[in-house]
């Protein structure tokens, strides 16, 4: 079968994040951005973006994104069982200390995904910026949706009033993994916020007008109410090669 050509607005997406080998980070960012790109899209993927956490030299995050979940399994299929993998592969699997932390998601609602244009893609050393990205997981009770509306409802409208509107929001796929060679997180239910700033002093001011909001408090302990955990907030830096940034 032929590869399907790469989505721009995702309906399936895996945020995956990896916890590498102590000092290794640069070499798999180096090597994922060269070897990596384009050859996943050519098998039917979208590499939406590439990332090192600034509140760990040993964690690489990133995110790909499928037209549906039997194109997920075509593109995997053919990605991993070919010669790219098969050459590039054992290497960046020697940086990796754990690879299963991955929560397979799909948009909230209808445009709330990523819009990306992979031909847009920046070459590697084009990027010379301070851009940051936040990615916030808050996490819920499996099966209900009280927390998932809180967020949809109260957050969302809070976070374009006080600051940039997110990239993106996503909540947790519930289809079944079909591709068990790669694991996923099992029972979540989550809500993952994306947001994009010029700088991390940018995100910090956002949050200082997200505190002083009239109704902050009120949106964020309704919100607490529900968790299962608190929010865990994402501080990333994109890869030169990253489409989101």
């Amino acid at each position: 079968m032929p590869p399907t050509t790469p989505v721009g607005c995702p309906a399936v997406i895996e945020l995956r994040q990896y916890t590498l080998r102590p000092g290794r980070r640069d070499e798999l960012v180096e090597l994922f951005d060269r070897e990596f790109v384009e050859t996943q899209e050519e098998a039917g993927m979208a590499v939406l973006g590439q990332f090192r956490d600034l509140d760990d030299p040993d964690r690489f995050v990133w995110l790909r994104g499928f037209q549906d979940m039997a194109v997920r399994h075509r593109a995997l299929t053919a990605f991993y069982g070919g010669p790219v993998w098969a050459t590039h592969g054992p290497r960046a699997n020697d940086t990796m200390a754990d690879s299963d932390d991955v929560l397979l998601l799909r948009p909230l609602s209808a445009g709330s995904g990523f819009a990306v244009r992979p031909a847009e893609r920046p070459q590697a050393g084009a990027r010379s910026s301070d851009r940051f990205v936040s990615a916030t997981v808050w996490s819920f009770p499996p099966g209900r949706q009280d927390g998932i509306a809180l967020i949809r409802d109260g957050l969302l409208p809070l976070l374009h009033q006080t600051g940039p509107a997110p990239l993106a929001v996503l909540i947790s796929e519930t289809e079944h993994n079909t591709f068990t060679r790669l694991p996923v997180r099992t029972g979540e239910n989550v809500a993952v916020v994306f947001t994009s700033y010029p700088c991390e002093g940018a995100h910090r001011q956002h949050l200082a007008g997200i505190q002083t909001h009239p109704l902050a408090q009120q949106i964020l302990t309704g919100i607490g109410r529900e968790q299962t955990a608190a929010p865990r907030t994402l501080r990333l830096v994109p890869t030169d090669r990253s489409l989101i940034c």
